[in-house]
């Protein structure tokens, strides 16, 4: 990956940020949660890896992206309106009763494939899906985003076990794993490790990564990419409240509602360290 777009991605995460946290008030939000996988979702739209943005919004070859763990929603509203799929001014209408963008997608936002908010359900969406593409031929890629709490629901490994048996190489599965679901740190709750283990043995071509790293991210796509006659999975290492410290890695920051002048002074904090991290560079995710 070339240094300029790096560094426009970072630029555009740290809008995104901006963006959560403006929506983490007036009914609130998936702060935490959504904070962990933004640097996911503005790779997959702004890396030029992927058919993806408004250009290819009724292209039937284009790229898509199912948020299966709905409630990272803010993530992908900020997302699609800084790339322009919808004004940014569009998003001071979040939890407005006239408009369509609440806690979880809804197909009338422009750029939104599929309603979700009930997790599980997307995966076997995403396979029906790239199903589909395959018998048409279509070189599209079917990316679906799950939370790594949402692999607590049996319907994922099921939908695992018909991508292996059907050799769905278009089929491409991101996992946020920030290591907590809802209020409680995965492995205290419901033990997911040796998660790549579990991947695999679903037959899925699986690599793990940095998911708050634009070159570790590209590196394990690139991997990917190179992979036929299997579903694959990326692993994404985050940490929940990314970018913010005084909500990372904390139980409580699950969903926040805070007030504006909150939000401000959080602003101010994700600018501050954003930052610092530009004077300090190899910042490590645990």
């Amino acid at each position: 990956m070339d240094e300029h777009r790096h560094l426009d991605m970072q630029a555009l995460a740290l809008r995104v940020r901006e963006h959560i946290l403006r929506m983490s008030t007036g009914g609130g939000c998936f702060t935490g949660a959504s904070l962990s996988c933004a640097d996911i979702i503005v790779y997959l739209y702004a890396s030029g890896r992927f058919r993806l943005g408004p250009a290819y919004i009724n292209d039937p070859d284009r790229d898509r992206v199912f948020l299966s763990k709905g409630h990272d929603v803010p993530a992908l509203y900020a997302t699609l309106a800084e790339l322009g799929f919808f004004p940014v001014e569009r998003l001071k209408n979040h939890l407005h009763p006239l408009d369509h963008l609440y806690w979880h997608p809804n197909r009338q936002v422009p750029g939104v494939e599929f309603f979700s908010g009930s997790l599980g359900h997307l995966p076997a969406v995403g396979l029906g899906v790239a199903y589909h593409l395959k018998l048409k031929g279509s070189k599209s890629h079917v990316i679906v985003v799950v939370g790594d709490g949402e692999l607590n629901e049996g319907s994922v490994w099921e939908c695992l076990l018909v991508a292996s048996a059907y050799r769905m190489d278009n089929l491409i599965f991101v996992v946020d794993r920030n290591a907590f679901q809802a209020n409680m740190r995965t492995e205290e709750l419901i033990p997911l490790e040796p998660l790549e283990d579990k991947w695999k043995a679903f037959g899925c071509h699986v690599v793990r990564v940095n998911g708050h790293d634009f070159t570790d991210l590209d590196r394990g796509f690139s991997e990917l990419e190179k992979v036929t006659g299997r579903p694959k999975a990326i692993i994404c290492d985050t940490v929940r409240g990314k970018g913010v410290p005084s909500l990372q890695e904390r139980a409580d920051r699950w969903f926040c509602n805070f007030t504006a002048e909150e939000v401000e002074d959080l602003i101010k904090e994700l600018r501050g360290h954003a930052a610092a991290q530009l004077r300090t560079p190899g910042d490590v995710v645990r």
